[in-house]
């Protein structure tokens, strides 16, 4: 089952599917022609026994009818001989749907994951064997400027996940308030979602700080004053039901500003949850979920 990682990431590419041709011209060298015509492809492949099999992001660029590049996003958390034997297929089934040259590229925030899948992948096809453009680790960038971070921001969520860094937080908090109002809740969501505890806690931190509601209106709409309070009050007292009391809070105004209509009952039930590790994994599913009902699993 794909983990709320797999799922935002793939998310954040399909919000934007510019942003995977970046990826590939900035941090993976990769000449691809540039276009204002990029969209998301179905990603419903279809083998002889007529089974489907499903990449993650399919993505095409150029006119809808003679597009000039296809792309594949595939995101791996680990070593998987069968997910790798898998992808030479994704390639060549979209390159006959497309006719036209065709990328696969494989996100994986985990460094032996990356290297797994960085070797060529051979197949019973003679002469045919699949070279995946693999994003590591070590291809992402510790984005540690604000502009940078608003210019990139699928980078800058990436760079957080993997870098860790307080600098790294502290320029992707300070680059959402230069993002437009209605990009950088999804940006943030993302980034929390996919980020470790200890990341987490630097999150919510700095959108706690004074100056962010001050700066930004997309903290007062989102946010608000009510929740940096409740979130420094409760990292102040150390206590269990303020961190509880917050995650709540901080549920609320996630699902509030993706635009989810919140039942009294299920605001209830998240109100009164006093678990953190519940608490915590409702938040990462409000990330990905399509509608409200699904939260609870």
């Amino acid at each position: 089952m794909p983990s709320p990682l797999h799922d935002a990431i793939n998310q954040m590419i399909r919000d934007r599917p510019e942003s995977a041709l970046e990826i590939l011209r900035d941090l993976k060298g990769v000449d691809i022609p540039r276009t204002p015509l990029v969209r998301v492809e179905s990603n419903a492949f279809n083998d002889r026994p007529s089974k489907d099999f499903t990449p993650d992001t399919v993505i095409s660029a150029g006119p809808p009818r003679q597009p000039f590049h296809g792309l594949i996003v595939e995101v791996q958390q680990e070593p998987s001989e069968a997910k790798r034997r898998q992808l030479p297929r994704y390639a060549a089934s979209l390159w006959l749907m497309l006719d036209c040259a065709v990328t696969l590229l494989c996100i994986c925030p985990d460094a032996a994951t990356a290297k797994f899948f960085a070797d060529p992948i051979p197949t019973d096809l003679p002469g045919y064997a699949l070279q995946a453009v693999v994003l590591g680790p070590d291809d992402v960038p510790a984005i540690s400027d604000a502009a940078e971070a608003a210019a990139h921001p699928e980078v800058a969520v990436l760079s957080v996940l993997v870098h860790r860094e307080r600098k790294v937080a502290e320029a992707f908090v300070d680059g959402l308030h230069l993002m437009p109002d209605d990009h950088a809740p999804q940006y943030y969501e993302h980034a929390y979602s996919m980020a470790p505890p200890p990341v987490r806690r630097t999150l919510e931190e700095l959108m706690a700080s004074t100056a962010w509601p001050v700066h930004s209106p997309f903290a007062r709409e989102h946010f608000g004053r009510g929740k940096n309070e409740g979130l420094a009050e409760g990292l102040s007292k150390g206590k269990a039901e303020g961190r509880a009391e917050g995650e709540a809070e901080a549920l609320l105004l996630m699902l509030d500003a993706r635009g989810m209509h919140t039942p009294d009952a299920v605001r209830e039930r998240i109100i009164r949850c006093a678990d953190t590790d519940v608490l915590e994994k409702w938040i990462r599913r409000a990330a990905v979920i399509e509608k409200v009902e699904d939260l609870f699993g």
